[in-house]
């Protein structure tokens, strides 16, 4: 994946570039900080973003919970791939005017209103957030159903290349 060679992307990462893709957002040249440097999605994620392809093209800052100035990179980028695993984390403060916010984030928190007796919350505060952005994902129902899809490509990619 770094050396950008045929190879199975992580399912997530996948799933971002392929809605970013179908939803015509703007990539090149523009900001994107990733919030989170985990194996599975952070850090692919910031190597996908800043290759040489249509989904691409980033300058990309790759943060984590411990960037002394987070808020402030996260005030001028136009793309915020929040991806820290803290539920709401990412608040309106935190964004600029227009910018595209993608969240990874899935946290059960108990909620007795529901059948279940939890409901899930990403890593943006998405009511506070979303009147700011030109795009943004929902929790659940967004990146979710994306790597889910991203895993049955890999699927059939390992099914073709098999034979």
């Amino acid at each position: 994946m770094v050396l950008n060679l045929p190879c199975f992307l992580p399912a997530t990462p996948a799933g971002i570039v392929e809605l970013l893709d179908r939803y015509n957002v703007e990539t090149s040249g523009k900001s994107c900080v990733v919030v989170g440097r985990s194996h599975i999605v952070g850090s692919p994620m910031s190597i996908l973003m800043a290759r040489n392809t249509k989904v691409g093209n980033c300058t990309v800052t790759l943060t984590h919970s411990k960037t002394k100035n987070l808020k402030e990179l996260c005030q001028n980028a136009d793309i915020i791939i929040a991806a820290l695993g803290k539920a709401e984390f990412l608040t309106a403060d935190m964004v600029k005017q227009g910018a595209v916010v993608v969240d990874v984030g899935i946290t059960r928190v108990d909620d007795p209103t529901k059948k279940s007796g939890f409901r899930l919350l990403g890593d943006v505060k998405f009511d506070e957030v979303a009147p700011k952005c030109s795009y943004i994902t929902p929790v659940p129902g967004g990146v979710g159903p994306m790597t889910i899809a991203s895993l049955m490509m890999n699927t059939l990619q390992a099914v073709e290349r098999r034979d």
